[in-house]
């Protein structure tokens, strides 16, 4: 499980109470349906604790009982599930031709989907905020529609972020020194419920790890899409921010000197080798022939017709993409051993094409005789966002009782 937040550490007598709800949510979490004998036995709490705790959450809806029973010896067991069905987490997400919108529960069942075509590069930030803030208008009125609260709200940027929801710098944006957070939150009239901003990539890898195909993976990376690739990390279960809460630029690293120039300013960066755009270029050499492309998806159809038709030029191209993303991919196993990447957005749509290469190239630029793992995410384009609804939902999860 990855740690979004430091866990409480018990100070008093509350704090330890915090401290086991969120010891028992995790059990149940990951090994539902089970009973009250199951929590006792395998998180060492006494069985009169464990009986308090569930009491309680099935009080306030974070628990339910199924009716099941065990397959023992013995009086049979009443089985225990995660309800937590009054209550949504709320995840948002900047992309490069649109605005993402997922709502969630605590079993990380998806409530909404929204996408609104937006092209945030080439608006400005107040712009932005002002679009994000009606889509989550919209999606709160959903849910709150459906008797449920709404405990969070979680916005994924792709660029770096700070602490405080500032994002210094969102090359792929053009942004410099917005505070989203505080912007936000002074568009929604202050809500009831906490917002944070936290970067794309990390909130992707959150719901990788908690929803994706390779799930409870202790070292995990997912890289995004789009023009900016970020590299979300967990490594050993926790999430990796770095000492300002800046890692994971990876689409930031130069593989090419005389390669294109990247929208940081510098030549041959991976994500000027191998984003989007970058592949839209290579490919489909008309694609500009009217001006920039500002709307992805359509050109990426082209490219996935082309390849399954077997167009030689776009499959050299996707080759050759796939060749750099290994590189990119290399260094990040070099350095920090993960045991699998995930790739997404138009990385994973591409996949069939672009991971043979790649998985290549990791190979041979790889020191430790078996290369990690090079994977598609199976999450699909909204993954970020439903990260950032899995993240609004952190501090129920570490054993916070709702409000009210």
């Amino acid at each position: 499980m990855i740690s979004i937040h430091p866990p409480p550490q018990p100070t008093d007598l509350s704090d330890v109470r915090v401290a086991n709800r969120a010891v028992v949510l995790r059990h149940v979490r990951l090994h539902a349906p089970c009973s009250r004998a199951d929590i006792a036995a395998h998180t060492g709490l006494n069985k009169a604790t464990v009986s308090s705790l569930v009491t309680e959450l099935i009080e306030r809806r974070l628990l339910r009982e199924t009716g099941l029973t065990e397959n023992r010896v013995g009086r049979p067991a009443t089985m225990l599930v995660l309800d937590g069905e009054p209550y949504a987490g709320l995840g948002l997400q900047i992309g490069d031709d649109e605005l993402v919108v997922v709502a969630a529960d605590l079993g990380g069942n998806r409530l909404l989907t929204w996408r609104r075509a937006f092209p945030a590069p080439t608006v400005a930030p107040e712009e932005t905020v002002h679009a994000l803030a009606a889509l989550t208008r919209r999606a709160v009125t959903r849910v709150t529609g459906q008797g449920r609260g709404v405990l969070g709200l979680t916005v994924g940027v792709p660029g770096l972020v700070g602490t405080d929801g500032l994002v210094p710098l969102a090359p792929a944006l053009g942004w410099r020194d917005v505070p989203l957070a505080a912007e936000l939150r002074r568009a929604l009239r202050e809500p009831g419920f906490p917002v944070g901003v936290d970067t794309d990539a990390n909130l992707a890898v959150l719901a990788e790890q908690r929803h994706g195909a390779y799930a409870g993976t202790a070292d995990l990376v997912h890289l995004t899409g789009g023009t900016a690739l970020g590299a979300g990390t967990v490594s050993g279960g926790r999430l990796l921010r770095g000492g300002r809460g800046f890692a994971g630029e990876i689409g930031h690293v130069p593989l090419d000197p005389a390669g294109p120039v990247c929208a940081c300013g510098r030549r041959g960066c991976l994500a000027a080798l191998t984003g989007v755009d970058a592949v839209i270029r290579r490919v489909l050499p008309d694609a500009e022939r009217d001006g920039p492309v500002t709307d992805y998806l359509p050109e990426v159809d082209r490219i996935l017709t082309l390849a399954h038709a077997g167009d030689d030029t776009v499959l050299t191209g996707l080759a050759e993409v796939g060749r750099w993303l290994g590189h990119g991919v290399s260094i990040l196993a070099n350095l920090i051993d993960p045991q699998v990447v995930v790739v997404g957005g138009h990385l994973a749509a591409l996949a069939p094409w672009l991971l043979p290469a790649a998985r290549a190239e990791l190979s041979a630029r790889t020191l430790a005789p078996d290369a990690c793992r090079l994977e598609a995410s199976t999450l699909g384009s909204a993954a970020t966002a439903l990260g950032g609804a899995t993240a609004a939902l952190a501090t129920v999860e570490a054993g916070r009782l709702p409000v009210g």
